[in-house]
């Protein structure tokens, strides 16, 4: 059954035709929207002959442009802007922009009046009219691709724009559709909202990491949170350090004194009596002078925050010399 519209369809069970691409707008009732299935039938008859009546308008208006105005090759004899002005002056006194009309005149210009098709409108023409190869444009337009949606071929602006190769307004293919994404996410901030929704779903995950290259971006960018969070920790963290290392200093150096202090006053007391020859009183001179120059090195770290050593104390607390 082909209803008043010419859109073919099927009759279900009721008498009612049954659009497959209005599947989810038309209700139980039989409504298209707010009206009728046959006040919509009604309506997209009247469209198809208001759009062809606009396209008259269109290809006239082009047409007298073109008059006006002839298509010249670039660096012809007539400047540019005395063509410009004329075909503003033009479009200004019929009420329209400069770009409207001077986009007829190109259209007009690429479709000489015995190939233009009647039953397809300017813009299907309009967008044809890109084809650079004069014979091919001619024979585009008068094959139409398949069309699931009318179960015969006949234009539509997507089916155009897929000819000359142009973006869609409705994808259907799965490259279509990844297009229609990367343009929507074209800022990264959008990106990176969008690919973490994304991987949010497992088959999504999966798929994508046996990607090579999307499994090694995914790496790199763990790898490269590592080291902005560990770098983030020691920013935060080296106060404290600091002043733990400064204690452990500290420590140390008292740890050290004590530690001698200790080791003196257990060894010295049981030095009552003893006598040492002259070597070992020479050894234990040298020793003392080992301990003195570290001492006064020491002093000099704490007090002065000095920690050279010059080459006599470099010498002492080698055992070198005196």
């Amino acid at each position: 059954m082909v209803p008043r519209s010419g859109i073919p369809g099927r009759v279900d069970g009721i008498g009612r035709v049954s659009h497959p691409d209005l599947c989810g707008v038309v209700m139980v009732s039989g409504k298209v929207g707010s009206v009728t299935r046959e006040r919509y039938d009604e309506l997209v008859k009247l469209g198809r002959d208001w759009v062809a009546t606009m396209s008259s308008a269109q290809w006239r208006i082009g047409d007298a442009a073109l008059e006006i105005e002839p298509m010249r090759p670039h660096g012809g004899a007539k400047a540019l802007f005395d063509v410009s002005e004329a075909i503003r002056l033009f479009a200004e006194d019929i009420g329209l922009s400069y770009s409207t009309v001077r986009g007829y005149r190109w259209v007009s210009s690429r479709w000489p009046k015995e190939r233009r098709l009647a039953g397809v409108s300017h813009t299907i023409h309009k967008i044809l009219a890109s084809i650079p190869d004069e014979q091919e444009r001619f024979e585009a337009v008068r094959n139409p691709p398949p069309n699931p949606r009318y179960g015969s071929p006949r234009w539509t602006r997507d089916s155009a724009k897929r000819v000359v190769g142009w973006k869609v307004d409705s994808p259907q293919d799965v490259q279509e559709k990844v297009e229609a994404i990367h343009d929507l996410a074209s800022d990264d901030a959008v990106a990176a909202v969008v690919t973490t929704d994304f991987l949010r779903r497992p088959a999504v995950a999966t798929k994508a990491m046996a990607d090579d290259t999307a499994r090694h971006a995914v790496n790199e960018a763990q790898f490269d949170r590592f080291r902005q969070q560990a770098q983030y920790v020691q920013q935060e963290a080296a106060p404290q350090l600091q002043r733990m290392e400064h204690g452990t200093q500290f420590m140390d150096l008292v740890a050290a004194c004590a530690q001698f202090v200790a080791t003196a006053g257990r060894i010295v007391p049981n030095l009552k009596g003893e006598h040492y020859d002259d070597a070992e009183r020479d050894t234990i001179e040298r020793g003392l002078s080992r301990v003195r120059a570290a001492a006064d090195w020491i002093e000099n770290a704490v007090t002065r925050g000095e920690v050279d050593l010059d080459e006599q104390l470099t010498r002492l607390l080698k055992g070198s010399g005196e």
